[in-house]
């Protein structure tokens, strides 16, 4: 795994989770993230024709941007995902044929876990970041727990964050937040509100950094 694609991904604090039902407006949706300083966008293997825009965005978005795939399952996605521009792997399992091939990926795989058990076998397992999945279900408290005993683990908390607890997250521990709903917002997209994507990103943006800075000045 190459371990110097993991500093872009994590360094704003949010991963942009994508899920559209129409593929066409996928690029004007990254680049309105983008230009509200996302540097990390998951394109999720749910969107239609989702490998297509993984290439067009490969060649819209700049280098400094992280572009990833998210929702794989199996190591045959992965690979045409990873052949379609992606940069890192995200999943919300862990599938042990994606895990033990992930050197040969060459790139970081996020897997999907839920127990300290699970989190901690991906970690052994190879993955450097592993992603806390449904976190909703669980909250920030049971993440700060989890790295009481275990505070060597990088965790990415998704599902259910928001401007509101995004904030808590960082400072239960989280390396950074994956984000959906929030940012891709289904309506604005629709009426073509993409300044709309824009300022709830930047605003984002702002309350995890925030949140790391007050982190790194108690700790």
């Amino acid at each position: 795994m190459r371990s110097d694609l993991l500093p872009p991904i994590l360094d704003a604090g949010v991963v942009a989770v994508v899920r559209l039902t129409d593929a066409t407006r996928g690029v004007a949706v990254a680049e309105a993230l983008a230009a509200g300083g996302i540097r990390a966008i998951e394109i999720t293997m749910t969107v239609p024709d989702a490998l297509s825009l993984l290439a067009a965005l490969s060649g819209a978005l700049g280098p400094e941007i992280a572009l990833g795939v998210g929702s794989v399952l199996d190591l045959d996605t992965a690979r045409r995902a990873i052949d379609a521009g992606a940069r890192y792997v995200v999943s919300p399992v862990s599938n042990p044929a994606l895990l033990e091939a992930a050197g040969r990926l060459e790139v970081p795989v996020m897997p999907g876990a839920f127990t300290p058990t699970e989190i901690e076998r991906a970690h052994a397992a190879g993955a450097e970041v592993v992603k806390l999945f449904p976190a909703d279900v669980l909250g920030p408290s049971f993440l700060k727990s989890i790295l009481a005993p275990m505070p060597f683990l990088k965790v990415l908390p998704t599902g259910g964050i928001d401007a509101s607890n995004a904030a808590a997250w960082i400072r239960a521990g989280a390396c950074a937040v994956g984000v959906g709903g929030a940012l891709v917002d289904r309506t604005a997209i629709a009426e073509g509100r993409f300044d709309l994507l824009t300022e709830r990103a930047r605003d984002l943006v702002r309350i995890v950094r925030t949140a790391r800075e007050d982190q790194s000045g108690t700790s």
